[in-house]
């Protein structure tokens, strides 16, 4: 008879067990943390904003609304709830890439190195 080298059944369940337990905390802390916000949430709604003012910037033609974005209008369509579930995690971020997208900017996530 050949016989098994390694852990024991009784071993191996305790190491399983205290894997998933450690996981499972891990998990909960996470959450706790973050709620329903990612850990990335301000570099999502960064982006958000600044896709937003980038499509308004390709669309105007005479100049009108990347001025009317600039001198307000990002924030007042953050406060209307035009920004939609991406300007929630982080609605300073939101506004900030508006107004950088707006402008004309690069794109402050753009690059290897931020």
């Amino acid at each position: 008879m050949h016989r098994h080298e390694g852990p024991s059944r009784g071993k191996f369940a305790a190491g399983v067990t205290v894997a998933v337990v450690l996981a499972v905390a891990a998990a909960g802390a996470l959450i706790g943390k973050y709620n329903e916000r990612p850990p990335w949430g301000t570099d999502i709604a960064y982006e958000g904003g600044y896709v937003q003012a980038s499509r308004i910037r390709g669309y105007d033609t005479d100049g009108s609304r990347v001025k009317a974005l600039l001198d307000g209008e990002c924030a007042l369509m953050e406060r209307q709830g035009m920004g939609g579930e991406r300007a929630v995690h982080d609605p300073a971020a939101w506004v900030e890439g508006c107004l950088d997208g707006a402008a004309g900017r690069p794109s402050r996530n753009q690059g290897l190195v931020r």
